[in-house]
């Protein structure tokens, strides 16, 4: 068998090829471009400490927020339900945004469809599209649900879902019995973490109305059991390190929403549409749960007050529990649900992780950062910092607006960054996007940023290092299969931030170089 050598070049190398080289030269004569020396001026210019006053000033535009549209949230929440397929009432574009955006984070298939409108859908509204895509969409792919959202044209010209999906069943496209649920996720509003939101809830309130039960947590068979809701969740690992926490505990649990099975299939040779999640039947049954851990609490608003509301349940709310100090409350919140004391496994795989802290600490020590996030991954983190003597110095949350108790979030991070020494240099910014975050990172240094694939750029511009939490990730590979949350997480966040700060040190190094650290 030969062996032949495939010579496949990046597009780092491929452009810099004389034919890529002289195409963007001959493209100038169409662009009247600005000249080397004007383009160095603007870039140095946008540098600067005038131009960071004028970049905070703008009210008119927004420059790269990091936050993605509501539709993508309700995709990821209803591919955490049995053999549910999300319905996109909206363009075929839109669509293809949100399935490649959670493919690139997740390296898996996105199933989704969409009721692919076009201009004559904008005027005279989508309804026909809709019935259409719904019989089709189940013939081929067969769901034992669909989970409809929509986008900013279904919304802006004010479709109907319940008059449609009433109508499809009226003409036939649908069985009067077959679940649709579905959920109304302006793209001109909120993000990605209210889309989610919004699913959730309506998934759980839909499948609840359609069993004919009534809520009577602590009662029956399900009365054993605890509910769990992780949110909007990238890391397909933090759900195998709850089930691991909860099985510790010995109790008995549903998880309302485990999209880790389609985000985390094998390869067998045999492509399916639907891996894992929730079973349909285990939600109406969740009502009578002993009670709800919710681990995305600013996320998951609306589904929590539907969840103490309607079924009348008791609901521990947390942010995402990222370090020893947030677990430890995690653990605390498990045993006063379940009544439970935690076991003795878990008490001893803390006291590892507090021994990987110490090893660690001299590095970290004073270590100031910017972190970028969505609200319940930044309290999560910025906790994480303070117990391990890093600085967080600027905090931006582009979506951590009213629709998030924006005042709420931000009041509970402040009080948190005044419990510790390490948070009295910190400004959170709220609302604002990464061209601000750029003029922060130029303005006023920092030795790490932590966030998202969208932060390289403006880390870069200001050569600062980035750890790449939270969502999307699109330039790494396979950080999404490891747990960030509980104890064990607290040990990988721990082991991903050091060796960045290492490997700094030995790219910094000046001849005198420590084989030992």
């Amino acid at each position: 068998m030969s062996k032949e050598k495939l010579n496949i070049p990046d597009y780092n190398t491929l452009f810099t090829e004389e034919r890529y080289v002289q195409q963007r030269e001959n493209k100038k004569q169409f662009e009247a471009p600005c000249s080397d020396q004007e383009k160095a001026e603007a870039l140095a210019y946008s540098k600067s400490a005038e131009y960071m006053e004028k970049n905070f000033d703008r009210k008119a535009v927004v420059i790269n927020p990091h936050k993605a549209c509501q539709p993508l949230g309700s995709v990821m929440a209803a591919l955490g339900f049995e053999k549910t397929l999300p319905f996109v009432h909206g363009s075929q574009g839109c669509n293809s945004y949100f399935r490649s955006h959670l493919s690139r984070h997740f390296k898996e298939p996105t199933p989704a469809v969409s009721s692919s409108m076009t201009e004559d859908a904008a005027v005279f509204g989508g309804m026909s599209n809709m019935i259409d895509g719904l019989q089709n969409a189940v013939a081929l792919y067969k769901p034992e649900m669909v989970a409809v959202c929509t986008t900013c044209m279904a919304e802006v010209i004010g479709d109907d879902l319940t008059a449609f999906i009433g109508n499809a069943r009226q003409k036939g496209a649908i069985a009067e019995d077959f679940p649709v649920t579905y959920a109304n996720t302006p793209s001109f509003i909120g993000s990605h973490v209210t889309g989610y939101d919004a699913m959730i809830k309506s998934i759980l309130n839909q499948l609840f109305d359609r069993s004919g039960l009534t809520a009577a947590p602590g009662t029956g068979e399900e009365g054993e059991k605890l509910n769990v809701l992780l949110g909007f969740e990238p890391y397909t690992g933090n759900f195998a390190e709850i089930r691991k926490i909860l099985n510790a505990f010995d109790t008995k649990y549903t998880i309302l929403g485990d999209h880790s099975g389609n985000y985390d299939s094998p390869a067998t040779g045999e492509y399916e549409y639907y891996y894992g999640g929730t079973k349909l039947a285990d939600v109406p049954k969740a009502a009578n749960a002993l009670g709800s851990l919710v681990l995305q609490k600013y996320t998951l608003k609306k589904t929590q007050e539907y969840i103490s509301g309607t079924w009348k349940q008791q609901v521990s709310s947390l942010s995402t529990p990222l370090g020893v100090k947030a677990t430890d409350k995690l653990l605390a919140a498990i045993s006063e649900l379940t009544g439970l004391p935690v076991p003795a496994s878990l008490t001893e795989e803390r006291g590892r992780v507090v021994d990987a802290y110490a090893d660690s600490h001299p590095y970290l020590h004073g270590k100031r950062v910017a972190l970028a996030g969505d609200p319940d991954l930044l309290l999560g983190l910025i906790g994480f910092c303070l117990e391990v003597g890093m600085e967080p110095v600027h905090i931006l949350c582009s979506n951590g607006d009213v629709e998030f108790d924006g005042k709420k979030w931000k009041l509970e991070v402040e009080e948190l960054l005044a419990s510790s020494p390490y948070g009295s240099e910190a400004t959170v910014y709220v609302g604002k996007d990464l061209w601000h975050l750029r003029s922060l990172l130029l303005n006023d240094p920092v030795d790490l940023a932590i966030g998202s694939s969208h932060v390289k750029f403006a880390a870069k511009d200001a050569g600062v290092p980035l750890v790449r939490v939270g969502f999307p990730i699109f330039d790494r590979h396979h950080m999404h299969r490891n747990p960030i949350i509980g104890y064990q997480g607290a040990l990988n966040l721990l082991t991903l931030i050091v060796n960045i700060v290492l490997d700094q040190l030995d790219n910094n190094e000046s001849g005198f170089g420590d084989l030992v650290r």
